[in-house]
């Protein structure tokens, strides 16, 4: 799922190419993309695009006449520049946004139609979708422990629960708890001051770096490679590759259509953490601790 980063360089683009810009036609290539009645998708032509922002993990378009539209990506949703001669991949394309420059595509991979499009009217309707989550970027120090403290769960559910901070999901939470050496399962309740600022100063430090990056590689062209998983990542994906810290082979726990990605001698003192399926699979052959796997 797109986090973060990925979306602050959607929305860059996005301003760059279609503020000021009106919009020819609103085509729904997937009725089941959209989730909103009323507003018509037609009533969106020949509205002017007023600007594009963040809010959570969607990206709302702003147009004149007080007129939204809310895309949620979810896993498998992209957004797509093509040129006006080109047409839209109908096999993938949910909906295409139409102006006299080129048409702004939102295609889903598979088959499971989880991504969503919301067509709405007043700012009143677009704060239905902020979750409440905390804009870690905009927060001091104060703010972000209050709010990493308000319930007591892991750090890795903590960190991706959209009701407490905004735009942070399964690959960055990785990245974070990685930089901050914290393990994915300690409790919020539990972390003393010290640990709560390492954990702030990570989270600050890996969005930013993660969304320079992303802006630099995406350069002048609209972003085509937006993925959870990329080779400069330090734990994210790279399940038995080594560390970049310390060498050991990277850990995972594997639960529903998710993994959680860690270091073992990095974050979690050398202790192996139970994956549900696997370790009770292998039961007393479960190794517990990095050195058991040399």
């Amino acid at each position: 799922m797109p986090e973060l980063p990925d979306l602050a360089v959607y929305v860059d683009h996005l301003e760059r190419r279609l503020v000021g810009r009106t919009l020819r036609a609103l085509r729904v290539l997937n009725p089941f993309v959209l989730r909103t009645v009323e507003p018509s998708a037609a009533a969106f032509a020949g509205h002017r695009v007023a600007g594009a922002r963040r809010i959570g993990k969607r990206i709302a378009l702003a147009f004149d006449g007080d007129l939204g539209a809310v895309l949620h990506l979810m896993i498998a949703g992209r957004l797509r520049w093509i040129d006006s001669a080109q047409k839209p991949p109908a096999r993938i394309a949910l909906a295409a946004f139409e102006f006299e420059h080129g048409t702004l595509v939102f295609t889903e991979a598979g088959t499971r139609r989880r991504a969503s499009l919301h067509l709405v009217q007043g700012e009143g309707a677009l704060a239905q979708f902020d979750a409440g989550g905390l804009e870690v970027l905009d927060a001091d120090l104060a703010a972000f422990a209050e709010r990493l403290q308000r319930e007591n769960h892991t750090l890795k559910r903590t960190l991706t629960d959209p009701r407490l901070f905004a735009g942070i999901g399964n690959a960055y939470s990785d990245e974070i708890l990685h930089r901050a050496k914290l393990s994915p399962i300690a409790l919020t309740g539990r972390l003393d001051a010290s640990e709560i600022a390492r954990l702030y100063d990570a989270t600050r430090a890996v969005l930013t770096e993660w969304t320079a990056r992303l802006r630099a590689q995406a350069g002048v062209g609209f972003p085509d490679k937006v993925t959870a998983f990329r080779p400069e990542m330090a734990v994210h994906g790279r399940y038995g590759q080594p560390c970049p810290e310390c060498g050991a082979p990277v850990q995972r726990i594997v639960y529903a259509e998710n993994e959680t990605n860690y270091c073992a001698r990095c974050q979690t003192g050398g202790t192996i953490l139970a994956d549900r399926a696997l370790s009770r699979l292998l039961k007393a052959s479960w190794p517990h601790s990095i050195d058991e796997l040399g």
